[in-house]
């Protein structure tokens, strides 16, 4: 059986939520394998570490052995082998477009949001395990992608998707980053009314319960 190797975090509970959408189930048509990412056992554990030697999550480990990392590239995989309900787009114009969002979003909120996040309130746990930047850099990387955010709030205006006027992996991408940050105590920033109706509003998706569930 497929196995999902997971954690705590937006990009494994991003990649949990994709396989709600699609309607597949845990224990039926995948395993869940859950780290504990606090005290580091995805950088600890032999058997982990010799799938993904970056011990980073998720990674889904197919039936041959196969290991695919990063949650984009495994959505995708996912999206080709469970085409529907169609979250990637149907034609290449939708597709480029769903792309389009989610890499801005990746690029201009996702990494400055990560690496603030890492180098301040995250220091204590990610200092000893990797390269961050100062406390000084990570504020002004906080602030950069608080900017970001406000961009992305006037792009989405007064509708509740960002790409095809439907759920796309670029609304759940967006809203799985949001989710993390309110896990550990971050809000959006001021003036993104409509990113916060766009949170409440899918926060009734039933794959929204990851959110939700203890881990």
């Amino acid at each position: 059986m497929t196995i999902l190797h997971s954690s705590l975090g937006p990009n494994p509970r991003l990649v949990r939520m994709f396989m709600i959408e699609k309607g597949l189930e845990e224990g039926k048509d995948f395993q869940r394998v859950h780290y504990d990412i606090i005290s580091g056992q995805n950088r600890q554990d032999a058997d982990y570490v010799a799938k993904n030697p970056l011990g980073t999550t998720p990674t889904l480990e197919l039936d041959d052995g196969t290991c695919l990392t990063e949650s984009w590239p495994i959505c995708e995989f996912i999206e080709e082998h469970h085409p529907e309900p169609n979250l990637f787009g149907e034609t290449p114009v939708e597709r480029a477009m769903v792309r389009k969002w989610a890499r801005l979003f990746d690029q201009e909120v996702v990494v400055p949001m990560t690496m603030g996040f890492r180098a301040g309130a995250g220091r204590p746990m990610f200092e000893p395990r990797m390269a961050v930047v100062s406390p000084e850099a990570g504020a002004e990387l906080s602030s950069m992608a608080d900017a970001k955010w406000r961009m992305f709030d006037g792009f989405l205006g007064s509708r509740n998707h960002i790409a095809l006027g439907r759920f796309t992996f670029a609304d759940l991408l967006i809203f799985a980053f949001a989710n993390f940050g309110f896990t550990v105590g971050w809000k959006l920033p001021e003036g993104t009314d409509n990113l916060a109706r766009f949170v409440e509003t899918h926060n009734r998706r039933a794959s929204a319960a990851v959110w939700k569930d203890a881990e």
